[in-house]
């Protein structure tokens, strides 16, 4: 069997144009991505607030840079540890009622972070940050698993790469308005108000994708028959509700899903590196004032918004033409060795806002492999695409937790140059592995799969 090959042709153009002809402007795939884009948005703008309002919350509750590091770790340990599990629930239970629970549980989590000063002091109110950061991070470890579900569901493979981009451009809006929204609310409101106006827009969200949402198309009734066959047409699979022990063994046993794992891990030492301390490495290192660094910081996280988008339309593009395995390997094989050396070029800038603008290309290039990575995990994946994407998150957030207080401890004791050369051999690491991923082959089989397009 051969290797993934495209169609030259516009996928779905026909069932969208129908769509149209009978008042449907919006296909129903494309409202179901509407909602997890902004569900992805959302959690994006509540992991980033935590890092903006420690420029409050260190003074204020008497905590140190090196515990603004625990904080951020107990989310990654949370985030991490129930990716799998995460993955796996949303295969069983199907993504309509597990983002409803996210949506519960992170609720509680952001409004226990900021009213713990209210009530608790000391080594009581540090405990419970941990407590409520951590459970922040097991509400939403599910969210990118199962998204992948939903859309190896609701679209064509050659479309796979393209709403990973997009969506991923849905997560790097959300970090974007992050460090101007968060300070300038700190400034009027105070930070533990505005950690809570981060919260309020979930709650009619997951509550109208609990109305709206379903698991596959079948099961939508708006959905017309000619944008079922489209998306039978594809070879689309349902998720396997019925996973085995032995088949969740088979998935953490196979070479391309480790591979896909560790490059992932790798590349998410500079995602964190990125995503979480340039806001303080722009006042500490770079002499910027809280106001001025929360609008700069902003630079970054749209370049990389900008990145991941353009990554799925390149990605998509390799993928119908070059097939999964080069096409879905040659982005991360070029952007992540360039990122790294952007790192280093970043640091020994003289103006600072040279470096802002490297700082914000590196981070461009990053999510510019996101694509790449997501679409790998489903054309790997299949119908356990949910399994696989929580494993492929687990390393990704294993590499937070092996960053994050490097960096943390590094970056307390002014040595910010350090923590960014490591990130260039981590940036390497990742593209090397790439070398050994063929992601045209399906978990269980030793022949690549000719994915319908």
């Amino acid at each position: 069997m051969q290797d993934t090959q495209g169609s030259a042709a516009p996928a779905g153009s026909d069932a969208e144009a129908a769509a149209m002809r009978r008042g449907q402007l919006v296909p129903v795939r494309w409202r179901i991505f509407g909602f997890l884009f902004g569900i992805g948005f959302l959690a994006y703008l509540q992991q980033r607030s935590l890092t903006v309002a420690a420029a409050r919350i260190i003074p204020e509750l008497h905590i140190s840079q090196m515990q603004i590091g625990f904080l951020e770790q107990a989310f990654v340990i949370g985030y991490a540890l129930f990716q799998i599990p995460g993955g796996v629930f949303g295969q069983r239970w199907g993504a309509r009622w597990t983002f409803l629970g996210i949506g519960c549980l992170s609720l509680l989590a952001v409004t226990l972070t900021a009213m713990a000063p209210l009530a608790l002091t000391g080594a009581s109110l540090f405990v419970m940050l941990i407590a409520a950061q951590f459970l922040l991070g097991v509400s939403q470890a599910p969210i990118f698993p199962v998204s992948t579900g939903v859309f190896e569901s609701w679209f064509q493979p050659q479309r796979w790469a393209l709403v990973q981009g997009l969506q991923t451009m849905g997560l790097s809006l959300g970090a974007a308005l992050a460090p101007p929204f968060i300070a300038a609310l700190m400034i009027t409101i105070g930070w533990q108000k505005a950690l809570l106006w981060t919260a309020a827009p979930a709650i009619p969200l997951y509550l109208w994708w609990a109305w709206y949402g379903r698991n596959s198309p079948r099961e939508h009734a708006s959905v017309s028959q000619r944008e079922l066959d489209l998306l039978q047409d594809t070879g689309a699979e349902q998720a396997n509700a019925r996973l085995s022990l032995r088949e969740l063994l088979e998935i953490l046993r196979d070479r391309n899903v480790l591979l896909l794992a560790l490059s992932y891990l790798a590349m998410n030492y500079v995602f964190y590196l990125l995503a979480n301390w340039c806001f303080l490495y722009l006042i500490q290192q770079r002499g910027f004032s809280m106001l001025e660094g929360g609008w700069l910081a902003v630079a970054p996280p749209i370049a990389a918004g900008i990145g991941a988008g353009l990554g799925g339309v390149i990605a998509s593009a390799l993928f119908v033409r070059l097939g999964s395995r080069r096409g879905l390997r040659l982005t991360p094989l070029l952007a992540l060795p360039a990122a790294g050396v952007l790192l280093i070029v970043a640091v020994h800038a003289a103006n600072a806002y040279v470096a802002v603008a490297v700082l914000a290309l590196c981070y461009g290039l990053v999510e510019l492999t996101e694509g790449s990575y997501w679409a790998a995990a489903m054309t790997i994946g299949r119908s356990n695409t949910m399994a696989v994407g929580g494993v492929l998150n687990t390393g990704g957030n294993l590499g937070g937790v092996i960053g994050i207080p490097v960096v943390a401890y590094l970056s307390g004791h002014g040595s910010w140059t350090a923590a960014f050369l490591i990130g260039t051999g981590f940036a390497l690491l990742s593209a090397v592995a790439w070398l050994g991923i063929d992601a045209s082959r399906c978990v269980g089989s030793t022949l690549p799969v000719a994915h319908h397009e």
